[in-house]
């Protein structure tokens, strides 16, 4: 009886010091990781011109074997509040999967590049700031209607909706119609370099979810104008070209997604 006793709190004592092992192994790791996202943020910002620390997630699990080979499975890097010489303010975002840092050391320095198995490159520009820059200060943008969208929903791995017939809702004052309309924008990309965002209207929405205010014909030439606009400017993080644009949430948001590449560090913000 008294061995069994003995034995019991021999493994008590084991299980004990294993765990508090592994705990104390795990937040080592995880402190690693929290330093080097912290260092990742503080050079993107420097090197970017950016006026606060960019959020930056080092994913995965353990981080220590990551660092230790130079190879980090996916690192995601997210901006709010970028200047922009058309709009104002946008956000960018970057997904970086199976990340290579050169040999020196498992944290990135400026003037360096990182080679990338999978980048997903997106900028965002909310209604806000799109109401403003179009003169709709009530705009609201919002992905297009379930009866529009295929079966999936019509949006992307990203959540990025279709790019045809977005719903933007707002009072286009400056055409003389003074109510709150539903129009269907549908999004494209032009350009000798892919940066510039058109959006043109293709009619006014009714119904559920929608303003539900039919227009004149008379004034119909005039709102669908208001709706009407050109976002040149329209540079992705890494210079990445877009693939696909249109609506999260309620924002207006152009990805492009490449494979095999080199990116600059200072090259995440691009205007």
């Amino acid at each position: 009886m008294v061995q069994n006793v003995r034995v019991r709190r021999l493994l008590i004592v084991l299980v004990a010091t294993v765990t508090s092992l592994l705990v104390a192994a795990v937040g080592v790791d995880f402190g690693g990781a929290i330093y080097a996202e912290y260092r990742w943020s503080r050079v993107l910002r420097a090197a970017n011109g950016l006026t606060a620390d960019p959020w930056v997630g080092i994913l995965g699990f353990p981080f220590a074997t990551q660092a230790a080979d130079r190879r980090f499975r996916e690192v995601e890097v997210r901006a709010s509040g970028v200047d922009h010489p058309v709009v104002g303010t946008t956000s960018l975002e970057a997904t970086l999967h199976t990340v290579s840092v050169p040999e020196s050391s498992w944290l990135i320095t400026a003037g360096e590049s990182l080679g990338v198995g999978k980048v997903e490159s997106r900028i965002i520009v909310d209604s806000t700031h799109l109401g403003r820059y179009m003169g709709i200060d009530d705009l609201l943008v919002e992905a297009p209607s379930r009866e529009t969208n295929d079966a999936t929903g019509g949006t992307t791995e990203s959540g990025i909706s279709d790019s045809r017939g977005l719903v933007f809702t707002g009072t286009p004052s400056a055409s003389g119609f003074d109510e709150k309309v539903s129009i269907a924008v549908d999004l494209t990309i032009v350009g000798a370099d892919r940066t510039t965002v058109v959006l043109t209207p293709t009619g006014v929405l009714t119904g559920p979810n929608t303003a539900d205010q039919e227009v004149p014909d008379d004034v119909l030439p005039a709102v669908l104008a208001a709706f009407t606009t050109t976002l040149p400017g329209m540079k992705l993080p890494f210079g990445i070209a877009p693939t696909s644009g249109g609506a999260r949430g309620s924002d207006v948001i152009v990805e492009g997604i490449a494979e095999g590449v080199s990116v600059p560090v200072d090259g995440f913000r691009q205007s």
